[in-house]
């Protein structure tokens, strides 16, 4: 929501925080840790943990603000959780497809003012990184997730802002502003892990789009759980995949969102369906929709569409539907998802058909969700319209 996040953000980091905190407060965490995503026991569901977050002493999202550039793409401390955000969907010249998730999340154990990380040691710190990533593989029906978890000390993991770069190990994002539009990067992002690698150069094709309420983002229709949030919504992406000894030449486009927050979920809340397309008639569209425990979606469910040449608008839960129309069931935790999709926007007359590239695109690590890429077709103005993206499902199935 991503996701983590969007929704992208709040995603998954404060799950794996109430592991960290135990840990980390007292300097006893390990350095990093670093594994395929293999399905673990949840030690609590998803909406117990995160609307249990105690935000005392952090700072807190409750209106717009002014973005500055470039300190804003890097760390926000005050906050406790935030998270950078790649998708993306590729091809190679013999029409390979890939898709690829690249998602880093920061989150405090301690407020800033807290004793906590005054320990007289390198790796004392009141912040932990987890990433994630992972690879589809269209044609081969593969998957391959990974995730990684590091304490930001001693340079093994950390962001800045000048220069751009966030990074846990050998996972990292990096870039430098753009002529192309305020607050815009053009970026590169290097990933290596047992089953893959992937290296992207990321350049803005549109500018900067706020989300919400110039870029306040509600959660919960009160505000009280609401983030700060801009996307740069397509970058074109160029670079190259390597699955074992196979290397592939690629190109295509890529999604990025930027949040940081202290709120969590609503009390009612079990979770999120997050979706973001890239159309080829140069549409992109943003929706997601906050699920209610009874099932139904909370007015706090929103939307942007930014058109060919950057100018966005924001949508509201009234202004768009979202149709499950069949569910996949997950071999490893049981899962039931709701894969295939139809959206409509009736005051754009759009109407979109959603399906996943491959069913399987379930994380099932330190928790599960399902993020995976897509294709859209249908129709804008009764014309044919195709494309992009990726959608992230989370709070299905028992803890």
């Amino acid at each position: 929501m991503s996701s983590v996040a969007s929704i992208s953000g709040i995603r998954l980091w404060l799950i794996a925080l109430t592991v960290l905190t135990g840990l980390g407060a007292f300097g006893v965490f390990v350095n990093s840790v670093e594994s395929p995503s293999v399905a673990t026991p949840a030690t609590a569901g998803l909406e117990s943990v995160l609307g249990a977050t105690d935000d005392t002493g952090f700072a807190r999202v409750s209106g717009p603000r002014d973005f500055i550039f470039p300190a804003d793409h890097g760390p926000h401390p005050n906050f406790r959780t935030e998270w950078w955000y790649l998708t993306g969907n590729v091809e190679s010249l013999d029409g390979s497809r890939f898709g690829y998730q690249m998602t880093i999340f920061r989150s405090a154990t301690a407020p800033p003012d807290s004793p906590v990380a005054a320990l007289e040691s390198d790796l004392a710190t009141r912040q932990y990184y987890m990433a994630h990533v992972a690879l589809t593989d269209v044609r081969g029906g593969r998957y391959f997730p990974h995730e990684k978890f590091s304490r930001g000390a001693a340079n093994i993991a950390g962001a800045w802002a000048t220069p751009f770069r966030v990074w846990v190990e050998n996972w990292r994002l990096e870039g430098q502003p753009s002529d192309a539009c305020e607050g815009c990067m053009v970026m590169r992002t290097d990933v290596k892990t047992d089953d893959f690698t992937f290296s992207f150069g990321l350049k803005p094709v549109k500018p900067l789009t706020l989300q919400g309420d110039r870029g306040y983002s509600k959660k919960t229709v009160d505000g009280k759980n609401a983030s700060h949030y801009f996307s740069m919504t397509r970058l074109a992406t160029t670079g190259f995949v390597r699955i074992n000894d196979d290397r592939y030449e690629v190109q295509g486009t890529s999604w990025f969102d930027r949040e940081w927050s202290t709120s969590s979920l609503g009390a009612s809340q079990v979770g999120w369906d997050w979706f973001a397309f890239q159309l080829e008639d140069g549409t992109d569209l943003m929706l997601y929709r906050m699920r209610g425990k009874d099932g139904t979606t909370d007015p706090a469910s929103a939307g942007t569409l930014v058109d060919e040449d950057g100018q966005y608008q924001a949508i509201s839960a009234d202004e768009f539907t979202l149709e499950p129309l069949t569910r996949w069931k997950s071999r490893d935790t049981a899962a039931s998802y709701p894969l295939v999709w139809r959206i409509r926007v009736p005051g754009e007359n759009l109407v979109l058909n959603v399906k996943p590239v491959v069913d399987a695109q379930e994380h099932t690590g330190l928790f599960r969700y399902w993020e995976g890429a897509v294709r859209v077709e249908g129709t804008r103005d009764d014309q044919p319209v195709t494309g992009v993206g990726y959608v992230e499902l989370t709070g299905y199935g028992a803890p």
